[in-house]
């Protein structure tokens, strides 16, 4: 574990305060997992036990349990002899991913009340501005608020706390593309269709956007991790994933 990621458990651990008693293991889970999530805890990374416990000032029998937890989320691994690390997604973890999302997201789609959404149409605003100033972690994170208040669309608790286990995983998945300005961009106005569709009651249509979305996005993903290859193409012939 390097500088960066010793000051980010530390910064985490100051604004949330010490773990609450009794849920000293899910707490540290969480941190851990927001570290993933905000990219600051990149695939491979090697977590020391003697080095996370003292930053998130738990026991490491507590913190083993947080990564079990977090093994069991396919966010980090364990390998014999040399302890635990952030996964690597590859392109089965791909497949499955989308699998899920599938399921989740065109069903959202399909099956809620349709109505006005601020919160998607602010997502897709922000990942338009993030566009314009060629902002790639602020387009991959209105990218990924507009797909988890997608699934919210259900009302579903179970749904949501799946849908956050997922996105934590895409995160990982897109971690090489962190520098490329072209990889999330065009997919931005796809979620603005799929949105003015849902609020005009055209439930199928925006699930079939949705469903040709997933599968382009999923492509892009496959081909990106085969190795390099010509540019994969998006949906309506753009490069871009959302």
């Amino acid at each position: 574990m390097n500088t960066a990621e010793n000051d980010f458990l530390l910064t985490a651990v100051a604004q949330a305060g010490p773990a609450p008693q009794g849920e000293a293991i899910p707490w540290a889970a969480d941190v851990l997992r927001r570290g993933v999530v905000a990219g600051r805890l990149p695939p491979g990374t090697r977590l020391s036990e003697i080095r996370v416990s003292e930053a998130l000032q738990v026991s490491r029998n507590t913190l083993r349990e947080s990564f079990t937890i977090l093994v069991g989320e396919n966010l980090l691994v364990r390998v014999p002899n040399r302890g635990v690390s952030v996964a690597r997604p590859g392109a089965e973890d791909v497949q499955e991913i989308h699998r899920v999302r599938l399921a989740l997201e065109t069903s959202a789609l399909r099956w809620s009340a349709p109505g006005p959404q601020p919160e998607l149409h602010a997502a897709v605003e922000d990942g338009r501005a993030a566009r314009l100033r060629r902002d790639v972690p602020g387009m991959a994170d209105a990218n990924q608020r507009f797909h988890r208040g997608v699934v919210e669309l259900a009302g579903s608790m179970r749904q949501d706390e799946l849908m956050t286990r997922i996105l934590a995983e895409m995160r990982l998945v897109f971690f090489s593309m962190r520098e490329d300005p072209t990889f999330h961009a065009p997919y931005i106005e796809h979620n603005a269709r799929i949105l003015e569709l849902f609020e005009q009651g055209r439930h199928e249509e925006s699930a079939v956007q949705m469903q040709r979305y997933l599968e382009a996005s999923r492509s892009q993903l496959l081909e990106a991790l085969a190795g390099p290859a010509p540019g994969p193409r998006g949906p309506g012939g753009t490069h871009g994933r959302g």
